[in-house]
């Protein structure tokens, strides 16, 4: 597959009237968006911890080593 060489000032010219067209979300949209990737990975924290406890206390359970 052959490459095409793009002038280099040509090529910056073309990035900047694609970034023109980017639709950036609000302040507002950054902030939700922002607080619910928090939420979900505190909730998947207390998700894995909870499961790691579980598997913990029975392996103990069952093996009856740890104590």
């Amino acid at each position: 597959m052959a490459s095409k060489t793009t002038n280099p000032f040509v090529f910056l010219q073309q990035v900047r009237s694609e970034t023109a067209k980017v639709t950036w979300p609000s302040r507002r949209e950054t902030m939700i968006s922002t607080v619910m990737v928090l939420a979900f990975a505190l909730i998947a924290m207390i998700f894995f911890f909870s499961a790691d406890q579980l598997f913990g206390l029975a392996v103990e359970q069952i093996l009856g080593i740890g104590r």
